[in-house]
């Protein structure tokens, strides 16, 4: 379909924009006329400072006129759309981002790629590109990322259900697991705040919940029902279907936050299980001026090795933006320990909890008696029930890392940012007690821990009367913040590489269980 260009046409190729061919089979169901929708990313007006400082910040408002983009590149990307026949969905300088709209034909001619669809083993049909995008050399240094075009999914929610004989358990079944707001009394979390006055902002990429379920809930544990509202992002929409499904995810993330921290709001953001959709998610929470989160929960991801470079560094850059506006990000650091489900015989830290800029929330397993905990070490059940952790292989050690004892990577030698930075409860056998469609479950997973800490620092944020933002340098300065887990290894038998816990620091639980600023 896309028109055939001469190397001296004016095109380049997009860098990082590669992306290999997906598993599936390629079919010839995808029309010319079809219409899809796609996000520009483009530079902003100042780069952002690589590593921002504890304290340093600025209003969402005023990031825009410092670090947004210029309206003189938002109007040659418009002019650019215009010439290929596309639409103007939305233009933000904030976000730095254009979400343009065109037939498929339209858009392989705009960006010089051929657009396909691919029939995966499950039968799911997705829009697929292989090779690179190329771009006009007039804009090559005001695009940086192109986000749409290819739909494949690219995260995985990071929550496992306790079975037992391969069915779900009620919470009357696992004496062993906790209601999220008891465990905050077991780990400490400052009695005295609930949150108020905070907005918690939560990414969703699937699944959907229930009004009745969360009103049902809160009054199981006799909390008062806290505020909640969805966001479509991309066409992502609040879709509850069943409890086998992403609402696990969702009703996981939802019931930690307000069982936590019951006086602050959430603001759900749905979006499509795609690079775009994540991004665009992750830009529309963070330079959201009408609910202003102060934290950000996200509990979706995948090895870094899956990702293009192009996504990797907007991902990275929106951070540096949320960091720079005092916003704290909290991500799961995986589920599949130190190959985090890949197979090629590598370890792998997950993303978006590699960026330096994220909080990376690893996981343990947790034994009480009564209120006082007996132990706590590395959660590790098996290869595919094990905390993520490790070294990045793309971000280098960050400056806040390097008196913290990060080893190279187990893998490549390189010395990179590490994962993860603190921990909590995650085995699914000493898991959270939720509901989910009507459903008692019991889930664990490091995807209880990004909303755990979400919710910790809401909390912290309303004792010290502003948000902690980018915690990073003050954490790291202050390792006593947390209670070391010393016990435990993230190391899969399909690698035999993997991470020790130790004293300090170490790629399996971070700094320990942190309970408070």
């Amino acid at each position: 379909m896309a028109k055939t260009r001469s190397a001296g046409s004016g095109y380049m190729k997009l860098a990082g924009s590669f992306k290999a061919a997906p598993k599936g089979t390629r079919t010839d169901t995808l029309g010319a006329d079809e219409v899809a929708e796609i996000t520009v990313r483009i530079r902003g007006s100042k780069l952002l400072n690589p590593q921002s400082k504890p304290g340093k910040r600025t209003s969402r408002e005023e990031f825009e006129k410092q670090y947004g983009s210029s309206d003189k590149d938002l109007a040659a990307i418009e002019q650019f759309a215009h010439e290929h026949h596309l639409s103007i969905v939305e233009s933000s300088g904030a976000r730095k981002s254009v979400i343009l709209r065109g037939r498929v034909k339209d858009l392989e001619d705009a960006f010089m790629v051929h657009l396909s669809h691919y029939r995966d083993a499950g039968g799911n049909v997705f829009r697929c590109r292989t090779g690179e995008i190329s771009i006009p050399r007039s804009l090559e240094k005001i695009i940086e990322g192109v986000f749409g075009l290819d739909n494949r999914p690219v995260a995985r929610p990071m929550f496992q259900v306790e079975t037992r004989d391969g069915k779900y358990i009620n919470h009357a079944a696992s004496p062993q697991s906790f209601s999220p707001n008891t465990l905050a009394g077991i780990y400490g979390f400052p009695k005295s705040a609930t949150g108020k006055g905070q907005c918690i902002g939560i990414i969703e990429l699937g699944g959907g919940y229930r009004t009745k379920d969360i009103k049902a809930y809160f009054n199981s544990l006799n909390i008062p029902l806290p505020s909640v509202k969805a966001v479509s992002v991309d066409g992502g929409l609040n879709s509850p279907s069943t409890a086998d499904s992403a609402d696990g995810e969702v009703m996981l993330d939802i019931e930690v936050v307000g069982a936590v921290s019951p006086g602050a709001s959430m603001v759900v953001y749905f979006a499509p299980n795609t690079d775009q959709g994540f991004l665009d998610a992750i830009t529309t929470a963070v330079h959201d001026t009408k609910n202003k989160p102060s934290v950000i929960s996200i509990s979706w991801g995948s090895a870094e090795s899956q990702w293009t470079a192009q996504s990797l560094k907007s991902f990275n850059d929106a951070f540096n933006a949320a960091a720079t506006i005092g916003v704290t990000v909290c991500a799961a650091a995986g589920d599949q320990g130190s190959a985090d489900g890949q197979t090629d015989g590598k370890v792998h830290a997950d993303f978006p909890s590699s960026s330096p800029f994220v909080l990376a929330c690893g996981g343990t397993r947790l034994t009480v008696h009564g209120t006082a905990i007996q132990s706590e070490v590395v959660w590790h059940e098996s290869n595919d029930s094990a905390t993520g952790g490790g070294v990045s292989d793309v971000f280098p050690l960050p400056d806040y890392q390097k008196k913290a004892g990060v080893p190279p990577s187990a893998s490549s030698g390189f010395k990179g940012r590490g994962v993860p930075d603190v921990a909590g409860d995650a085995d699914p056998q000493t898991g959270y007690n939720v509901l989910v469609d009507g459903q008692q479950l019991v889930i664990g997973g490091t995807s209880a821990v990004a909303p755990l800490m979400a919710a910790l620092i809401a909390r912290v944020n309303q004792v010290r009367g502003k948000a902690v933002g980018f915690i990073h340098p003050t954490l790291y300065a202050s390792p006593k913040l947390c209670r070391d887990i010393t016990q435990g290894d993230n190391i899969t038998t399909s690698t035999h590489k993997g991470y020790k816990a130790g004293p300090g620091w170490d790629p399996c639980t971070g700094w320990g269980v942190l309970s408070g600023l």
